[in-house]
């Protein structure tokens, strides 16, 4: 009897087991859901490889549609042209945008004379690297509205007027200077205190409405606006231009290497100064919207000036 009970509960258990090709299948089942978990870990590696973008500022200085465009082209210029990602961050004001620079938020940034002597202030061997042919004679324009009599900046004694961004070169810093050696002082021979718009289409579109009778922007953006047919000239018109000077620029966190590896500063300068419309639309869109048709070296000598104006005029602090 036990023998036959013996036989019995073997013969369950045989019933009991799975197949083989059951046994199999699980096995295969198990070897799937590691080779997925594997593939994964895999792929995430890679992604974590990956190096963050360099993110790329630029002072606010027009309409935040065109900066847009402008530096989203860049971006995906140097992306192509470097081998590594770039990102455009857009800033609410100049100081934020040396700010960003300083905190190496922004490792390249497309910056005015004035705030790129403030970014190497801030940074120590931050260096200029590429601007554009016309950046190293830059010029302001003052312009007056309608019904404003006045031929010269002399004339403009006793107007409302109002400046751009107080950081901006181009719309603050060297008319001021202007004004002062035309014998005007800002604060007390204009009627009220000056305004500040905070960027150069907003100062021409002030003195268009009526706003303020005055201003004083980048010549270049003014030109651009008067071509494309965008500013009504039967309402404002140009007065007086000042001497030349440096201005825009293209400044490199001096960090760029050692985060991204060496040569990488060389390459991104290379890639910058190697765009040319003919390299196709993107490009050569991208040169459009910089007002320019190519990039030129630079060296942070070139803007010596710009620091002493701004040291005279008690804009500037620092060495």
């Amino acid at each position: 009897m036990s023998g036959d009970r013996e036989r019995t509960d073997m013969s369950a258990r045989r019933v009991h087991r799975p197949p083989p090709t059951r046994r199999w299948a699980w096995v295969g089942l198990v070897v799937a859901l590691l080779a997925s978990a594997c593939g994964a870990t895999t792929s995430s590696s890679a992604a974590d490889r990956r190096p963050r973008p360099i993110v790329i500022g630029g002072i606010p200085d027009q309409d935040v549609s065109v900066l847009r465009e402008r530096f989203a082209g860049i971006a995906a210029e140097l992306e192509d042209r470097v081998g590594i990602p770039f990102r455009y961050q857009p800033s609410v004001s100049y100081v934020a945008v040396v700010t960003g620079f300083r905190n190496e938020d922004v490792l390249l940034a497309w910056v005015g004379g004035l705030t790129g002597v403030q970014a190497r202030l801030a940074v120590d061997r931050t260096e200029a690297v590429a601007q554009r042919p016309g950046d190293a004679e830059f010029r302001s324009v003052f312009i007056v509205g309608h019904g404003v009599d006045a031929e010269s900046l002399e004339d403009l004694a006793g107007t409302t007027f109002t400046f751009g961004s107080e950081s901006s070169t181009s719309g603050h810093l060297m008319p001021r200077l202007a004004l002062r050696q035309a014998s005007i002082d800002p604060e007390s021979d204009f009627t009220g205190r000056p305004g500040y718009s905070g960027s150069h289409d907003m100062t021409w579109k002030l003195v268009e409405t009526g706003a303020f009778q005055a201003g004083a922007l980048n010549q270049t953006v003014w030109r651009s606006a008067v071509d494309h047919g965008k500013v009504d000239t039967r309402k404002v018109r140009g007065v007086h231009t000042t001497a030349p000077y440096h201005d825009y620029h293209w400044v490199v966190h001096p960090r760029i290497d050692e985060l991204y590896g060496e040569g990488t500063t060389d390459r991104i300068v290379d890639a910058l100064l190697a765009m040319r419309p003919q390299d196709g639309e993107r490009t050569a869109r991208t040169l459009d919207l910089f007002d320019t048709d190519r990039f030129i070296p630079t060296r942070n000598d070139n803007y010596d000036p710009i620091a002493e104006v701004a040291r005279d005029l008690g804009l500037l602090q620092g060495r």
